[in-house]
């Protein structure tokens, strides 16, 4: 048509049309005129191939460079970043144009091409059912995730079969160590009901970090004789290599993502306790796999059954209950009820708690707690443990290495500050350490809890007696006990029955 040029597409429906119909006919259904259809049927070279190739509109700016110094800067350094060279190159010569940097490192990577260095090839395999399952862990911070308010620092232990794709994904508080492989693998291995052949991961890093070549060894020790427990055959690629991983790092990608779009649809990152937002991941974990069904059927056929049970998925400690009312582990310290002081206690660490035994006798969980490397000692307090001591003693409150936490909720601190301001040291230790009494005889912590955050919003102090008074037991709760006393005289004739009785018997 007049004003538009002819395009190469236009021109092959033109002469497929001509096949079979008129040059009128054909240069219109190919939106041509007769006599563009008549010139082309005389020359039926494509377009595109008549056109002269374009050269050149302005002079090279590195004709004078590129082979001279360029060149050699690229053979010697073969792994040279592209703006370094154009850092140089201005340096070296200050008329050029910073407009060249794109001109350049187009021309690097053409030169590279063709004369550069061999490259690295990825080999694609075929994976076969049962064959391997994959173990990683993935850091979680930038999905921001809260625990009742509190930023929750985790990472996800990630299992995966290479075949069918099926996942497990497992909330993990401290870093990367065997107690938390171990706990996850089995928790993956037993909700899959089968092993696979071969368990593969990168080595554990993180785990071997700042370990002498003994505990590295050990570890490695401990983690061949969990798969020995289920038949597997460990493997580990060379480290610094992830991509010898890659059936598990694309898809740590995958899940994150899969999790931060079920975060955004929920509305909130917050979570009322950590129980709640494992499931949470279990949910976005089952709607993955429930996508790979029939893959994940047709592996479970090829694994190997499970053993009779599960193996070790924690470390053994041994701690010493001192007169402080509880015992130093790891830097951190926990109390325990005053009864085991100076008591040697068995402890099986997890991941996430430490249960604690008296011999073979289990006596209770505790929360587990890690402190920094150069950071200060931690604490893990439960005022049930220590306020019968306390009530004895009130003014410890006062330079209590733990006092922050031993309040269990933060309400109670708010009442100490203020307290502090309105009254004396030992008046306010006094109150404070009555209140918590009070939580523990009564078992109204939570109830306690919001009367004083009552309290605080009406800027008055407590008043121990009327709370004292509010959470009495009610008189209608107590039993009725009443008490018949029998007559003495009763007495009389029973001694009197006992002596003819031996009377008789004589």
């Amino acid at each position: 048509m007049p004003g538009r040029h002819v395009t190469d597409r236009q021109m092959r429906l033109f002469m497929t049309l001509r096949q079979t119909h008129s040059v009128t006919i054909a240069a219109a259904k190919a939106g041509l005129s007769r006599a563009t259809g008549y010139r082309l049927e005389a020359d039926p070279v494509l377009i595109s191939q008549k056109k002269p190739e374009r050269g050149r509109r302005r002079p090279d700016p590195l004709a004078d460079i590129f082979d001279t110094e360029v060149v050699p800067l690229l053979r010697s350094s073969p792994g040279l970043r592209p703006v370094a060279i154009f850092e140089e190159l201005l340096r070296r010569h200050p008329d050029l144009s910073p407009g060249i940097r794109r001109t350049l490192e187009r021309r690097i990577r053409e030169w590279r091409a063709v004369y550069g260095p061999e490259q690295e090839v990825m080999f694609r395999q075929v994976h076969k059912p049962g064959k391997m399952g994959l173990s990683d862990f993935t850091d979680m911070g930038r999905l921001a995730v809260s625990i009742a308010g509190q930023p929750l620092d985790h990472r996800l232990y990630h299992f995966r079969l290479a075949y069918s794709g099926f996942e497990h994904a497992h909330v993990i508080l401290g870093g990367e160590s065997y107690v938390a492989m171990a706990e996850g693998l089995q928790n993956a291995l037993w909700s899959l009901g089968g092993v696979p052949e071969e368990h593969r991961t990168d080595s554990l890093s993180a785990a071997f970090k700042n370990l002498d070549q003994s505990a590295q060894a050990d570890l490695t020790d401990r983690v061949d004789a969990l798969c020995r427990h289920y038949g597997m055959t460990p493997s580990r690629n060379n480290r610094g290599l992830a991509h010898e991983n890659g059936s598990i790092e694309g898809p740590h990608g995958h899940l994150k993502r899969a999790i931060e779009d079920a975060l955004a649809m929920r509305g909130s990152r917050d979570f009322g306790n950590l129980e709640s937002y494992r499931r949470f991941i279990d949910e976005v974990v089952g709607r993955i796999n429930a996508r790979n069904a029939k893959r994940i059927d047709i592996e479970r056929a090829s694994l190997k059954p499970l053993p009779v049970r599960r193996t070790t998925d924690h470390e053994q400690v041994t701690v010493r209950v001192t007169s402080s009312g509880g015992f130093m582990l790891r830097k951190v310290f926990y109390t325990v009820p005053s009864r085991l002081i100076h008591h040697q206690l068995r402890g099986r660490l997890y991941d996430d708690r430490l249960e604690l035994f008296l011999g073979a006798t289990f006596l209770m969980t505790l929360p587990r707690r890690r402190a920094g490397r150069h950071g200060p000692h931690q604490h893990v307090v439960n005022y049930h443990h220590v306020i019968h001591s306390l009530r004895k003693k009130p003014m410890a409150l006062m330079g209590l290495v733990y006092r922050d936490q031993l309040f269990p909720r933060q309400v109670f601190r708010e009442v100490f500050d203020m307290m502090l301001e309105r009254a004396t040291e030992r008046q306010a230790c006094r109150m404070i350490v009555d209140l918590l009494a009070l939580a523990h005889d009564r078992g109204c912590e939570a109830e306690l809890a919001a009367q004083l955050e009552e309290d605080m919003r009406q800027q008055r102090l407590p008043d121990i007696a009327a709370l004292r008074a509010l959470f009495a037991p009610l008189a209608e709760s107590l039993p009725g006990v009443e008490v018949h006393l029998a007559d003495l005289s009763s007495y009389d004739q029973l001694l009197s029955s006992a002596s003819i009785a031996e009377e008789a018997a004589a």
